[in-house]
């Protein structure tokens, strides 16, 4: 059973948002005919796990989200683009951080680590991790929510509708078929842009890698 999160902490939007990128993705997004939901945070600390991801558009209505949302989160993306000039220092710049796997203490720990040092941290995973579909997803969000003890929310892109957003927050109980179980029926009527791209929701791990971010 998850302890859904009632109390929800609201932004400051007059803070967060000082600059006009914030209007300008409100605008680019509602001319696009996306609406976004999104009612607050339940803390300082969490991580939001993003389902279904099946195109390269995803990034941009997720960057436009957050801009437009105002609140700053972190993400994870692959080592090698943040190598590329320009390109890493970009993904950098609106929060993007790379997957270290060759990490000596382990890349899960390494990031629970740091996001108990800092006041704030909401880090973004994609479990899929690729657009292209997988047959299932890498566990790292899981093992890393256990670690820490935070909330992860449930962020979405459902196409279908054209909503992006995370309006729900559980803590997971450890339990992995429960867990499991309560994030299919949270994403159920979620549809990606490539319906057929989507990744079942269950565990998995490429050959000869061990189950991770």
């Amino acid at each position: 059973m998850s302890h859904e999160q009632s109390d929800r902490a609201i932004p400051d939007q007059s803070q967060w948002l000082k600059f006009t990128g914030g209007r300008i993705s409100r605008w680019l997004l509602r001319i696009m005919g996306w609406k976004i939901r999104f009612e607050g945070l339940p803390g300082n600390h969490g991580v939001l796990i993003v389902y279904p991801h099946t195109s390269n558009v995803d990034f941009f209505i997720g960057i436009l989200a957050k801009w437009a949302i105002g609140i700053p989160v972190h993400y994870l993306a692959k080592e090698s683009l943040f190598k590329i000039p320009l390109v890493g220092w970009w993904l950098r710049y609106v929060g993007g951080r790379p997957v270290v796997r060759s990490s000596p203490q382990g890349y899960v720990a390494e990031l629970a680590q740091e996001m108990q040092s800092k006041d704030y941290f909401w880090l973004v995973i994609t479990p899929e991790g690729t657009r292209k579909k997988t047959p299932g997803w890498r566990s790292g969000f899981y093992r890393l929510a256990l670690l820490t003890g935070y909330p992860v929310g449930f962020a979405f892109l459902d196409y279908a509708k054209k909503e992006v957003g995370v309006t729900e927050f559980a803590y997971f109980q450890g339990d992995e078929t429960l867990d499991m179980s309560m994030i299919r029926m949270k994403y159920q009527d979620k549809i990606g842009k490539f319906p057929q791209g989507m990744a079942p929701i269950k565990f998995w791990s490429p050959p000869g890698r061990k189950k991770g971010v």
